[in-house]
Formats: C-alpha cells, structure tokens, sequence
C-alpha cells in the first residue's frame, strides 16, 4: 500500500458529517488494505500547518449501517497514511438529564453491546491481548475539549457511551436498563472502532453529538431520524471550528501509553505466526521484530 501522502491527524466523520469545510492543497486519496476498502475514499488537505486526513465512516451519501461499516480498513487506511491521532465524530441519544440534545460530549469511558461485528486486527493464529482499560486517550481527550470549551458552552468532558448494534434504536425496556447500569450516552459506532485504533496504536477520542434523549425520557419524544439530523446541522460548523483549533494548537507528541499499546499484547510465539499473517499486518507490529 503507498503510504503517501502522509497525514498529520485524521478525522473520522459520522452520521451528517460527509465532508470538511476549509482543508486546503485537497488530494483525494482511494486506499485499499488487506482487510479491504474504507468507507470512503480519504480527503487529504492541510488546516494551516497541519496535515489533515477526512474519512466519512458512512460512506458519501451515507450508504452504509452502522454494522456494514469496514472498521477495520477504516482505521488502517488512517495509519497507513501516518496519522497517530484519530477524531471520532458521533451522533449519540443521552441517557441522563443534563446531557441536552444540542450539547458535545467528549467521554472517557466505553461499553461495548454490540452482538456481530469484528472487533480486533489478530487472528488467524495470531493471538494478541490488548489493555483498554482506557478506551479513549486521556491526553488526547483533553486536547479535544480544549479546542472546543472557548466555542460552546454546551461542553462535557467525561461520560460512559454504550455502543449498540443497531440499525433500528432502543426499546424502551433497553434504555432503561442502560440507565440503571451507570452509562451516560447510547451510539451505534464507537466500537469496534475505538479498540482498533488501539491496536493500531493511535491516540483515539471522541466528540459526540448528543441528538435525543433515547427513548427513556418521559416529557419528550423519542427519537427520530429527522430530530437527529436536525441537531446535527446545528452542531457541524461547531465541531469543525474545534477541529480548526485543534489543528492550530496541535501537538504532535504522544505522551501517553497509546503508541506502545501492543508492546506486551502478543501471546502467540514467533514460531507459529505465518508469514502471510505477518506481512497482512506488518504495518502494526513491524517494529516488533517478530520476524522468524
């Protein structure tokens, strides 16, 4: 795969989110991986000095579901154009009262419901454990909030999202018990995705848009299509202003545990890893030297 033109950070753009306003010197770059095509094909263009990469987690003209999104190649297409940073942008329900649709939520933690979908790189004879205790990078969190707490006033840090399997939303059986667990906000994307950005040894973070209050709240309406879309329009110059700020403040540097996350991973000894598996996933442990 050519891994050119490298990339500074990438954003992953969810649910009314296709395109990204302001990049400039744009390259459209068609990647294929070997665990196959990304969603859509990457925008590459520079936000001042910083080289910025846009995927749209959908496709254009949002064409695929939550569960027909190739997570995988998403996040290797991202790394193998040299991004170790990674913005994830959500539409998520909010399941406690004072996360109001209209607000952004940057969360800390991740629980993970979904039922169908693949949710690591290893395999195939090739056995890796990976710690994600920290689903989200704190530092790289605190980055996000910092480029949006001078924009909006409707700003959390900190929150428990639940990844759900979807298409279709929650009963309200469900949301109940979700609130009884403890968990803040509800999506249908942030897994596997957050855990194959730490494999691939990225700074990963989130801004969610919170849309609805699920189905649980008993004095508005449950939500809809239209009322998630609506919001959304109403947050997007939002977010991308914080991107615009993010990329003028933007720290290069990964002081944190992410871009070591596989260090002590692999239990599968060298002897009985397949070359073939070694050279599909080469661009994650290469620096390992687990060479035969």
């Amino acid at each position: 795969m050519d891994r050119k033109p490298q990339i500074d950070f990438a954003v992953i753009g969810g649910s009314g989110l296709y395109k990204f306003d302001g990049l400039e010197n744009i390259q459209v770059i068609e990647l294929d991986t070997p665990f196959g095509s990304p969603s859509s094909p990457i925008t590459v263009g520079n936000l001042g000095n910083v080289s910025v990469g846009f995927l749209a987690r959908h496709g254009y003209g949002h064409t695929l579901t939550p569960s027909e999104v190739n997570y995988r190649a998403n996040i290797y297409a991202l790394k193998a154009l040299g991004a170790r940073k990674v913005v994830s942008i959500s539409a998520s329900g909010s399941l406690r009262e004072d996360f109001a649709p209209g607000d952004l939520v940057i969360p800390n933690q991740l629980f993970d419901f979904t039922k169908s979908r693949i949710n690591s790189f290893f395999g195939e004879k090739f056995v890796a454990h990976i710690g994600v205790a920290d689903p989200f990078c704190p530092e790289f969190s605190d980055d996000l909030f910092s480029a949006l707490e001078n924009i909006t006033s409707a700003l959390h840090r900190g929150g428990s999202a639940i990844t759900i399997e979807g298409p279709r939303f929650s009963t309200k059986a469900e949301s109940q018990i979700y609130r009884r667990w403890g968990l803040d906000l509800i999506g249908m994307t942030t897994s596997p995705e957050a855990f194959l950005a730490k494999e691939a040894e990225l700074c990963y973070g989130v801004i969610y848009h919170v849309t609805d209050y699920d189905v649980w709240h008993q004095t508005e309406d449950p939500v809809s299509v239209e009322q998630i879309f609506q919001i959304i329009n109403k947050n997007t110059s939002l977010v991308q202003e914080g991107i615009k700020n993010l990329a003028a403040n933007y720290n290069s540097e990964q002081n944190c545990e992410c871009p070591t996350a596989l260090q002590h991973a692999f239990t599968t000894a060298k002897s009985s890893i397949s070359h073939e598996t070694l050279e599909k996933l080469s661009l994650l442990v290469e620096k390992y030297n687990l060479t035969q």
